[in-house]
């Protein structure tokens, strides 16, 4: 039996107000993001925007305890070439113990605001997490599952101050999004540069919007796949001993504001986890700048 999700109250509020009954906008859908965990396309935040969204993992590594973890995501669009994001993260791990393991603060920046046939975009990370954490943000070097069987009380102990980068390459071909992410990470207190690949195709299940207001819609429904995994090190750029997966992808744009995406993700390796199951609930306020400095009396 799989444990249950670590969802924070905030959340739950967001789920309350995300199932107010609110019509769908067909052009707001068609440019709905992509239900990818792991890979980034080259879509930024609207500016003015907030998206808050959490993301749950559950899995169990071989000879050891089911865990759930969370990660909750602030993403804010600051400029049309600019978003920023914050994460918070946690987990719980039955007959064990449920910890807060630490934050990230990820900017990105597309260069190029027009439409190219391959669009980059940049990306940049800081971690401060424990080596309690357990979210699969990204595979990289020799991440395995043995890194995840590990006591909570004893991999707390450890914390890790990286930086993480990823080259971003996206291209939109009719209604298929495909996107590559080449990840370098370097832990800032020791150890080499790590490296990891994420690769990542969708498309929506049909084109053409409904001329009547509908939320189970082919068109609100988006299907895909994700490849990831890990490409060793500064020492060794090598597939050996790496980890990789393979998770098929399914999106709901269930109403203009709300999203809902899941994936069932599958080891291809011994080192990598045999399943995760990956969760994700999203909800969007719209100007939720302008919105805060109307109601402080404006910005001074």
């Amino acid at each position: 039996m799989l444990p249950r999700p670590f969802f924070p109250l905030l959340l739950r509020i967001l789920l309350f107000f995300a199932l107010l009954p609110l019509p769908l906008n067909p052009q707001r859908l068609s440019a709905q993001e992509k239900p990818y965990f792991v890979t980034y396309s080259h879509d930024l935040e609207e500016p003015g925007n907030l998206e808050v969204e959490s993301r749950t993992d559950l899995a169990r590594p071989d000879a050891s305890t089911r865990f759930a973890a969370e990660a909750t995501e602030f993403e804010y669009g600051l400029r049309a070439w600019w978003t920023t994001e914050l994460y918070l993260e946690g987990q719980t791990t039955p007959a064990d113990s449920t910890l807060f393991t630490g934050f990230r603060i990820e900017n990105r920046v597309r260069p190029i605001l027009r439409e190219l046939p391959v669009n980059p975009v940049l990306y940049i990370e800081y971690e401060n997490i424990s080596g309690a954490d357990k979210t699969l943000l990204e595979v990289v070097g020799h991440d395995s599952q043995s890194d995840l069987a590990v006591p909570n009380a004893i991999a707390r102990r450890t914390m890790q101050h990286e930086a993480e980068t990823r080259l971003i390459l996206s291209s939109n071909l009719r209604a298929w999004n495909l996107s590559e992410n080449f990840i370098a990470e370097k832990n800032l207190g020791h150890a080499p540069w790590e490296f990891g690949y994420a690769l990542g195709a969708t498309r929506p299940l049909a084109t053409a919007a409904s001329p009547h207001p509908c939320s189970l819609c082919l068109q609100n429904l988006t299907a895909g796949a994700e490849l990831y995994g890990g490409l060793g090190d500064a020492a060794s750029l090598t597939l050996a001993r790496t980890s990789h997966y393979l998770a098929p992808l399914l999106g709901w744009q269930a109403t203009p504001s709300m999203r809902l995406t899941f994936s069932p993700g599958f080891g291809l390796t011994s080192t990598a986890l045999n399943r995760v199951y990956r969760i994700g609930l999203a909800y969007e306020f719209d100007q939720f700048g302008s919105r805060f400095f109307a109601r402080n009396g404006g910005a001074h």
